[in-house]
């Protein structure tokens, strides 16, 4: 069988609480470079560890690890990978303590308030703890890269390096085109055919994808195409009489949504916002976001 590693952003969400050492919030300002060296001997120093496949729970979790069973079902030999902000690329059999620590702007646990900052971040973890890049994925294996738009920015430069090995490569989500990488972008009209919530459905796109992919190569241009006839059958544009909303109300939205789901760009979180029926004008909503971002 091919071998295929699949790599999935982390999730908030997990099986014991972090201790308060290791809760990025706590991290004293300070250059990236002393914070990351502070971080890494908090991780090293904790006693109490668990794999990373029994840390993480929630949608996002179960969707990403029936990634693995779906791949097997496609023809491939599957490895699970996770992208996260408090320990770099690791397999899922890697163990590690409990943790708190997200790109996300604006969050407690944010590691970073800049993405120049945030890609340092990421450059210091790789560079200490991290057990491999991207690139040495691609240079033995088909990859599936299931991304947000926040993890797509700060890892950029590896997926730049990924591309230019011109193998089989996919990458569901991210913040942006990749030459040599394959993407198909987040499609919120395809959350009623899918199902569950907005949180879960880049991992669910890429187990349609899988289930589409009969030839044994990734990005085939029978798999391609397979997938793009289905999305013309299967998209639900959702139309809403949209109900209006105090500077409260949606500051209390924006407050919920950039908690539960890390990295959410404000462009998204805004699309979101309307498609649940609910209405703000959009420079509106780009001031309520920058105050309430800057609240917390």
């Amino acid at each position: 069988m091919k071998k295929l590693s699949v790599v999935v952003t982390c999730t908030d969400r997990k099986m014991f609480v972090p201790s308060p050492v290791l809760r990025a919030g706590s991290l004293p300002a300070g250059p990236v470079s002393s914070r990351i060296e502070m971080w890494i001997g908090r991780v090293r120093a904790e006693g109490r560890r668990a794999t990373l496949s029994g840390l993480y729970k929630g949608e996002h979790w179960r969707q990403a690890q029936a990634l693995v069973n779906a791949a097997a079902r496609a023809g491939f030999d599957a490895t699970l990978w996770v992208v996260s902000a408090g320990l770099g690329l690791q397999p899922i059999t890697a163990s590690f303590p409990a943790y708190a620590a997200t790109f996300s702007p604006g969050h407690e646990d944010s590691v970073a308030s800049t993405t120049v900052d945030r890609r340092r971040w990421w450059e210091g973890l790789q560079e200490r703890i991290g057990a491999s890049t991207l690139a040495d994925l691609g240079s033995r294996s088909s990859v599936l890269l299931v991304l947000s738009e926040v993890y797509g920015s700060v890892l950029a430069a590896e997926l730049r390096e990924l591309g230019q090995l011109d193998g089989d490569t996919l990458l569901v989500g991210g913040s942006q085109d990749i030459p040599g990488v394959q993407r198909i972008r987040a499609n919120g009209s395809l959350r009623k055919t899918l199902g569950g919530t907005f949180i879960g459905l880049n991992a669910r796109m890429a187990n349609s994808w899988l289930a589409h992919c009969e030839d044994g190569v990734l990005t085939s241009p029978a798999t391609t195409d397979s997938w793009t006839r289905w999305v013309e059958r299967s998209v639900h544009l959702e139309t809403y009489n949209r109900m209006p909303m105090t500077d409260t109300e949606v500051k209390a939205f924006i407050r919920a949504s950039v908690t539960k789901q890390h990295g959410i760009s404000r462009t998204r979180l805004h699309r979101l916002l309307r498609e649940s029926g609910r209405a703000c004008e959009q420079k509106r909503f780009a001031k309520l976001y920058s105050e309430t971002v800057g609240e917390q």
